[in-house]
């Protein structure tokens, strides 16, 4: 059965990244041409790239965690409430991302200093959601679903970073 959990998870993040990574691609193909698609602008595909994700990312929570009834029950208004609030944070670092893009990953001094900053403003905003709603998750789960389910949101969302930044092009110095 673990295996066919991990399956799962394998297989929906990598169809996740697929279209996490067009629709990056697209955005930056975009901006980079001054170009919006056909009526949808940057902050549309960015808006539709992240609703995308946010139901993938419930989809393989849902997948990979087995929740009595009575869990789910519980659960699932907590997870909303923790994605809201993520949604949030994560409003800086799209925004920023956005700015990079639009701007070709062109920096000056002032600007690479502030996004730096505003980074690991969000980094050090996520870890801290993650800690206040650790007590709120363990409430309605056992211990061991609450670090499966805090596992498997790492997961996600290391992967969701490592394809956003792997398809953002460099500084230049």
């Amino acid at each position: 059965m673990q295996k066919t959990k991990t399956y799962r998870l394998g297989a929906s993040l990598t169809a996740g990244s697929f279209l996490m990574i067009c629709g990056a691609a697209s955005a930056q193909d975009n901006a980079s041409q001054g170009l919006e698609g056909p009526g949808v602008s940057i902050d549309q595909e960015i808006a539709l790239l992240r609703k995308d994700l946010r139901s993938q990312r419930k989809q393989l929570i849902a997948a990979n965690m087995t929740l009595t009834g009575s869990e789910a029950e519980k659960f699932w208004p907590v997870y909303e409430q923790y994605v809201g609030d993520l949604v949030q944070i994560n409003n800086t670092k799209y925004d920023l991302i956005k700015k990079y893009v639009q701007n070709s990953g062109s920096l000056n001094a002032e600007e690479a200093d502030s996004s730096i900053k505003k980074w690991l403003d969000v980094d050090e905003s996520v870890a801290q959601l993650r800690m206040k709603y650790l007590p709120t998750f363990r409430k309605v789960l056992s211990a061991q679903n609450t670090a499966l389910f805090y596992q498997l949101e790492r997961r996600v969302q290391l992967m969701i970073d490592l394809q956003l930044a792997s398809r953002l092009p460099l500084i230049e110095p």
